[in-house]
């Protein structure tokens, strides 16, 4: 994976917080631990994103389209 150094701005608090973690080897360094932080913060906003989508989906209509393929398809179906 190539990466690219980025300059922040942290809070002076949130810094020392991060740095006690480092110390402890809950993380290698500050970068991995931010990297880290990053990483889930998208994941989780990708998730939220889903979910509002699938929010918006018309569970009769989907039903239906699920329906309508399972009938045209039951033909094809081996027997058990």
């Amino acid at each position: 994976m190539s990466t690219s150094k980025v300059a922040i701005t942290i809070d002076r608090r949130l810094l020392e917080r991060l740095d006690a973690l480092v110390k402890k080897k809950a993380f290698p360094n500050r970068s991995k631990a931010i990297q880290l932080a990053v990483q889930e913060q998208i994941a989780r906003l990708d998730r939220s994103r889903l979910a509002r989508e699938c929010a918006k989906l018309d569970s009769n209509a989907e039903q239906a389209m699920a329906d309508k393929g399972l009938a045209r398809d039951r033909d094809q179906w081996p027997e058990y």
